[in-house]
């Protein structure tokens, strides 16, 4: 189930940067080296963090493969793809709600404090797109007040070890974190909720 939600969150982040990268009219390198950050991104702060070396892409060469397969995947359907005015939104949230379980079970395994495991989770999640936005010259996503993007990964986080503690089974603990953290997402979207801002207009 772990490496499951790895593979698919590694799909729905590569598809995310590429498409991010054909928006930005970038040649073929450009584009693989985005879908390439976006879906590892997180997930090398996370390990060096903790100090997993090599990190987790090196020691398996299969996220490599589904990286670049996903990638070929949605240059060659892109049509297709963004026909679909939302797909953006939609596999990058996919992305962010596998993610942030990764990272959590990650900082289980290290034996760290809930909190830190939901900040590793967060972590693994967002910067990913981050680095992507930043290499794409944008504010990253989860800096800018008209969407909540970080907040689903740490109301997912919770939700999680609050599940934890009742007799269920670990893969529907899994499904209904993740599910909330892509719902949150979604809403927070559709209805333009954001955290307040400080400033004064």
């Amino acid at each position: 189930m772990f490496f499951t939600i790895d593979i698919l969150g590694t799909i729905a982040f590569a598809i995310s940067g590429v498409l991010v990268a054909i928006d930005k009219k970038m040649d073929l390198f450009g584009i693989l080296i985005i879908a390439f950050v976006t879906a590892v991104g997180g997930g090398t702060l996370r390990d060096l963090l903790i100090g997993d070396t090599p990190v987790s892409w090196m020691k398996n060469i299969a996220y490599t493969y589904v990286i670049i397969a996903s990638a070929i995947f949605a240059i060659i359907f892109r049509s297709k793809i963004n026909y679909l005015r939302t797909s953006l939104l939609l596999f990058d949230t996919i992305g962010i709600g596998l993610y942030t379980l990764i990272g959590i079970e990650k900082g289980i395994s290290a034996n760290l404090h809930p909190i830190i495991c939901i900040a590793l989770g967060t972590i693994t999640a967002s910067f990913g797109g981050v680095i992507r936005d930043i290499l794409c010259n944008e504010i990253p996503v989860i800096f800018r007040r008209e969407t909540i993007y970080a907040t689903t990964c740490i109301l997912g986080g919770v939700v999680y070890f609050t599940l934890g503690q009742l007799p269920i089974n670990n893969n529907i603990v899994y499904i209904v974190s993740g599910i909330v953290i892509i719902v949150t997402r979604l809403l927070s979207v559709k209805f333009k909720i954001a955290l307040p801002n400080i400033y004064k207009n």
